[in-house]
């Protein structure tokens, strides 16, 4: 087969089969492995349906499943409700403050979110900061435990998604179209309502739908502030401690509904995306216009305010990491550098843990992912289309169904991976790979074919080729890559909560830990340090090499 292909293609499908060989090992054969113990009797090895049986009959699965939904729908909708319009007033209009709204992709990747749950229940919670002032002056909110805490949470969490998404859909529409529909005496709002968002809507419901996905997959918010409500994710890394050891059946029933209720959101996804009805010859984005008077003092208001929002979490954060506590009771008010010397000094573990498994992943990712991003750019073989689909599969898995399935096929036999740190960095491997193949992509699809085939022509071989020409003019994305993967990685805690073991607890997880014992402080600083090393990777690469970091960011 190799000798029949294009000698320009026939030294990769070896390359291709190896990348291949690593998706199966590490991603495909858990998976089916996961699917095999759904419909597996554990004791017999029989064919069995006696799990999604349980699943549909006992009312406490069920209520996760539709409880998940309602929060995937409510986190959504009520995203795209605050990130839509704001994306519109950005690119529409002029008004002073307008560059601060630069702050808020940046928010959302130094503020992961098991610290933005910790920092809204400080201020929220039963004895939360903001709780307990308005209570002073007669205000009583509900508990912010369940619904409230969870989609109040998440919709500021997430807004910024669809606002990231929807900015780039404005700034692609042709203006000239909304100029024709102005000059046949269309009002501005009618403009909107017929030509704007019409153009938009596929636009519109792809980003819901990607918001979706990433309330669906959210670990930290349902576990932290769920409260009574159950949740898939939540659920199932619960059902997977009390299985732990034993039976499996049902914590692999709920993985496989999480991973099939995520595959049909992307599915229909991509049926819109492939039946766009909208199509626009490249042109001119509409003009902002420069607003003023009453007009401009509204749009400054409500865009700082959009701003200063997203970035309390981070100030809540600081502010806990530097006040004195007594267990559970903050003293605000006071301030103490004991939180932040025990989590250097006295117990430096998860910050150690957290930076090298990061480094690890974002090494191993960054090298796999521009190699493989070439091969489905550059090369049209059967073995990178099939490579093609498989290294997006993790998509449709959260992080906790992914470190169940890592478990299960790796706990035992010839294999086993369980209780080391290899099978962490393996987890953060898979699941920030894809993010990083389109974040090398993009620079592939302007980078002349000719370029190469003028280096093969000077005879030098096609793998060399790959490293003297292609590599240098994929620089800037493949930095780009490395910076979101090592920053995403170190805020993972959805599959590190069932992958950890003693000894390689990470600083998500030590959060998870401190809060659920009720040390708020120790928590914020842990969370301190996470932003801080978060940051300075991120602002060295905006500042000084002039990275664009947030548009092929994803969950």
């Amino acid at each position: 087969m190799i000798g029949r292909l294009p000698p320009d293609r026939a030294p990769w499908v070896v390359p291709a089969l190896l990348a291949l060989v690593v998706l199966v090992f590490f991603v495909v054969w858990p998976l089916a492995s996961l699917m095999f113990r759904s419909v597996t009797d554990f004791y017999t090895g029989a064919f069995s349906l006696d799990g999604f049986r349980t699943f549909f009959d006992d009312p406490l699965y069920l209520d996760a499943f539709f409880n998940t939904v309602k929060l995937g729908v409510m986190a959504s909708i009520g995203s795209m409700l605050i990130g839509a319009p704001l994306a519109y007033v950005v690119t529409r209009y002029e008004f002073p403050g307008k560059g601060v709204v630069a702050i808020l992709p940046l928010a959302t990747i130094v503020v992961p979110d098991i610290v933005v749950s910790q920092a809204w229940l400080m201020m929220l919670g039963n004895n939360g900061l903001l709780r307990n002032a308005l209570s002073f002056v007669g205000i009583e909110l509900p508990s912010f435990y369940g619904w409230f805490g969870m989609t109040y949470t998440m919709i500021l969490n997430d807004y910024t998604y669809a606002y990231i998404g929807m900015l780039a859909a404005l700034k692609a529409i042709d203006g000239t179209i909304e100029e024709a529909a102005t000059n046949l005496g269309a009002s501005d709002f009618r403009r909107l309502l017929t030509v704007t968002l019409p153009v938009l809507a596929p636009a519109i419901l792809i980003n819901t739908m990607v918001v979706f996905t990433l309330a669906v997959d959210n670990f930290s918010i349902p576990m932290i502030l769920g409260g009574r409500v159950d949740v898939l994710s939540s659920l199932t890394y619960i059902t997977f401690l009390s299985e732990m050891g034993g039976d499996p059946k049902m914590q692999s029933v709920l993985a496989v509904v999480s991973v099939v209720l995520v595959g049909v959101v992307l599915f229909v996804q991509k049926v819109i995306v492939e039946r766009k009805t909208y199509q626009m010859q490249q042109g001119r984005a509409p003009g902002p216009i420069r607003a003023q008077g009453t007009m401009a003092v509204i749009l400054t208001t409500l865009v700082l305010l959009f701003v200063a929002i997203s970035m309390i979490p981070a100030m809540v954060v600081l502010v806990g990491a530097f006040t004195e506590s007594n267990g559970p009771v903050m003293n605000y008010g006071t301030f103490t550098l004991d939180n932040l010397d025990r989590a250097i000094r006295q117990a430096p573990g998860p910050i150690l843990n957290s930076l090298t498994l990061a480094s690890i992943a974002a090494v191993a990712g960054t090298a796999f992912a521009s190699f493989v991003s070439y091969l489905i750019v550059k090369k049209r073989m059967f073995v990178v289309s099939i490579l093609d689909y498989v290294v997006m599969l993790p998509l449709a898995i959260s992080g906790t169904v992914l470190g169940i399935a890592l478990i299960q096929t790796y706990n035992s036999g010839f294999i086993v991976l369980t209780g080391t740190w290899l099978i962490m960095a393996a987890a953060y491997f898979v699941r920030k790979v894809p993010f990083s193949i389109r974040s090398a992509s993009g620079s592939l699809y302007s980078i002349p074919d000719s370029i190469e085939e003028a280096s093969i022509n000077l005879g030098v071989s096609p793998l060399m080729s790959f490293f003297k020409v292609i590599l240098p003019i994929m620089k800037p994305a493949i930095l780009a890559a490395a910076i979101l993967m090592w920053v995403t990685s170190l805020s993972e805690i959805s599959a590190t909560i069932v992958l950890y073991f003693g000894g390689m607890e990470t600083m998500p997880i030590e959060m998870y830990r401190q809060i659920d014992a009720g040390y708020l402080a120790r928590a914020s600083a842990y969370g301190v340090i996470l932003m801080f090393i978060i940051l300075v990777p991120v602002y060295l690469a905006i500042r000084f090499l002039k990275l664009d970091l947030f548009s092929v960011r994803g969950h």
